[in-house]
């Protein structure tokens, strides 16, 4: 008996020494997973698209922070982090006023930090259908901080006889190019005002005077020709952004229709010892240099970064929730490379869900 006993003690004691033993590896597994995804301080090394729900997203990087802008009701809104993946400070800086020229329609705003102000470039106009009513207008911060007050600067004649104010000719989503020291628009326009919306849309350049005051002529740089950048039932090029690698210059724009899965990304290239970038010869294009997949649709509007470290490049861009048409959309980012010729290697939209490493010094 009292050898039985010992061996039924014998055998507890072995099976409490298993199940501790086999918490123990449970512990150890679970800690080296934090390892993997955590650093030292508890952060976390990676993060999955989408980031946050919107569309036409705009990111810019100044002096090591990260100011993100865009709209909400006709509101314009700024978010200033030291992360790229996560939104810092929220404050509206700009309401769309109870009337004039931009009381609604507010889209696709970006901020530029020029001559110790920021300024927003945005598109606005009389609702629709047809929205054949959209201009860009232009505020001006009252001094460097981004969420000092703004001044509405009034909207840019973007037409070809700036002398007659009301021949003015729609434009969106103008940006800025800095060149040699001095400043272009660019941005996407019709050929001439029309009572429809169901027109081409074009990429168009012009030098600018100041920020807020555009020069000389406007000069059409694309249209959507290719057959990749056509096809569908309504042809645009839109949504330009600028993008430089030492001395190439590069504008990434969007074509298709921004409602289909087919929306994607273009790009022109300043062809090499050309430096007269108002002449239209002075420019070549190549596409799709980004475009949706089986699981990723409507890939478009992007804008470019460097990560906090300053070793990576970065392309932020919104995508469809789904298949059907319509603006459903949300943003996405990640890393991108550069060929051996200088130009940029944006690869494939990366699917929802899939884990990736948080951008370099974040």
């Amino acid at each position: 008996m009292h050898i039985s006993g010992f061996r039924v003690g014998q055998k507890k004691k072995i099976g409490r020494w298993i199940v501790m033993g086999f918490f123990l590896v449970l512990v150890f597994i679970t800690t080296l997973g934090k390892g993997k995804s955590q650093d030292s301080k508890g952060n976390e090394l990676y993060f999955t698209n989408p980031v946050w729900d919107g569309a036409d997203p705009w990111m810019t990087k100044v002096d090591n922070e990260y100011f993100y802008c865009f709209t909400v009701n006709n509101e314009i809104k700024v978010s200033q982090s030291l992360k790229m993946t996560e939104m810092g400070e929220i404050k509206t800086i700009w309401e769309a006023p109870d009337d004039g020229w931009n009381q609604s329609c507010v889209w696709a705003p970006e901020i530029h930090f020029l001559d110790g102000h920021w300024y927003v470039y945005y598109a606005a106009g009389n609702s629709g259908p047809p929205y054949i009513h959209q201009r860009t207008g232009v505020l001006r911060s009252k001094d460097s901080d981004v969420f000092s007050e703004y001044e509405d600067m009034g909207v840019l004649y973007t037409g070809d006889t700036p002398e007659i104010p009301k021949s003015n000719i729609w434009a969106i989503d103008m940006t800025v190019l800095e060149y040699k020291d001095k400043l272009f628009a660019v941005w996407s326009g019709w050929k001439e005002q029309r009572d429809t919306d169901k027109t081409s849309q074009h990429i168009y350049i012009q030098k600018m005077e100041n920020p807020y005051t555009l020069i000389g002529e406007r000069v059409l740089l694309s249209s959507p020709e290719e057959n990749w950048e056509t096809g569908g039932p309504l042809n645009l090029n839109e949504g330009p952004q600028i993008l430089k690698n030492e001395d190439r210059v590069f504008i990434v724009y969007s074509c298709r229709e921004s409602w289909l899965p087919e929306y994607r990304l273009g790009m022109l290239y300043l062809k090499k010892g050309n430096t007269d970038i108002l002449n239209p010869d002075s420019w070549s294009k190549r596409g799709p240099v980004f475009q949706g997949t089986k699981d990723v649709h409507g890939t478009g509007h992007a804008s470019f970064v460097m990560s906090p470290d300053g070793k990576e490049d970065w392309i932020i861009y919104h995508s469809k929730k789904g298949t059907e048409p319509g603006w459903n959309r949300d943003v996405r980012m990640q890393p991108f490379s550069w060929k051996e010729d200088g130009f940029p290697d944006f690869g494939e939209p990366l699917p929802a869900g899939e884990e990736l490493k948080r951008p370099g010094g974040e």
